[in-house]
Formats: C-alpha cells, structure tokens, sequence
C-alpha cells in the first residue's frame, strides 16, 4: 500500500468508527427516553436500558458513567442543536434564539417534560440550558453586526440576561397551559431584547443595538 493510499483509508475507517459510536449513543439515547415516559426515571436501571437498545454493558460503560449521566448527554444534545440552530443555518433575521422552534418542540413532548418535573431532573434542563443558550445569544449578537463600541463583557452580561429571560418566559408559559401560541412568544421576547418586533427572517434587518440595548 501506498503512504497516499494509508491515510485515506485510516480516515475512512475514523469515519466508520465515530458513525457506529455515533448510532450507539443515539441507540442508548432513544432506549432510556422511552423508559423514563413508561416509568419513574428513579425505577429505570442501566439493565433496563441496555434490555432496551440491545447493547452490551462493557459497551455502555466506554461512553457513560451511568443512566444520568446519559441522561445530561441527552439534555446537552438537545440544546446543543437548539441554542446553535440560527448559526447554524446562518438565518438572515435579527432573531435571538429560536424561540418558535424549541418552545413548539418540547411543547409536543409534554409527556417527557412532565417526566423530567417528576424526577426532580427539571432543574438539571434549566441549569444546562443556561449556559447553552447565553453562548448562542452571544454568538448571535456577533453576528448581528453590534456597534464596534460594545464591549465583550457587556455583550456577555446581556447574553446572560436574555438568556435567563428566554427560560423564565418557557417556563411560565408551559406551566400556564402554553395558550400562548408559540410565534408569539418569539415575538415578545425579541420585542424585549430589542425594544421593537425583530423583522423576520429574509426581511430588513431590525434597528442596530446599542450598548444599552436600545435602537
């Protein structure tokens, strides 16, 4: 074999190797969600969850400690891919956060919320989804094009700050029934961060944030 041809397969076999482990945690994943809407996450052992994806226990323990913290790689997974979602498909609006999209999201999961709220990991979600989404908030006011003036700190304190906003807001309008539907939540709390309606996505663009906030 060629020293050309060796890496190409090295890399080939990483990709094939990181796909499995991939289907892995995704197996063990979905195994443990369904568990915890059957019963009380407290009642759902490790064998439970192999039982139910079909893994091996040697093969859990090369990726989790134990059921929570599979549990929190879940949790983490899941913001992950919410607090980064606008970056990620470089949407052209204003908007913050993808409030819409995740406040609908885990509205139809109600079942799995409540299971969360029951197990006492709730607070576990919180806890996380602050840090995820202040660094998405921060990340999307860089790219907002703020006044050159602004400082980091400053953008930083006002990422915390809208971030805390954005899960008090969830939080209130899933324990009031969601009645609220959830394009308009979008919109109240853009109304908050900017101090007018941000224009959606594909339209001009909302006034220039200043360092107080204000257009």
């Amino acid at each position: 074999m060629s020293k050309k041809e060796r890496p190409a397969r090295e890399r080939k076999r990483a990709r094939k190797q990181d796909a499995r482990i991939r289907r892995t945690r995704e197996r063990l994943g979905m195994a443990l969600l369904q568990l915890i809407l059957e019963k009380p996450f407290d009642s759902v052992t490790v064998q439970d969850v192999l039982d139910r994806a079909s893994i091996g226990r040697s093969t859990f323990y090369l990726h989790f400690r134990d059921k929570n913290d599979l549990l929190l790689c879940q949790l983490e997974l899941f913001l992950e891919m919410m607090s980064t979602m606008l970056s990620a498909k470089k949407e052209k609006s204003r908007r913050l956060a993808p409030v819409t999209e995740m406040f609908e999201h885990i509205a139809s999961q109600r079942k799995l919320y409540r299971a969360l709220r029951e197990s006492g990991r709730l607070q576990d979600f919180y806890d996380l989804a602050q840090g995820y989404f202040s660094r998405g908030i921060e990340q999307r006011l860089k790219e907002i094009e703020p006044p050159a003036n602004e400082l980091q700190v400053e953008r930083r304190v006002r990422s915390v700050a809208l971030a805390g906003s954005l899960l008090s807001l969830f939080r209130w309008w899933m324990d009031t029934g969601t009645k609220i539907p959830a394009v308009q939540m979008d919109e109240h709390f853009h109304s908050m961060a900017f101090g007018e309606k941000p224009a959606p996505a594909g339209k001009s663009a909302a006034p220039r944030l200043g360092t107080s906030g204000q257009p």
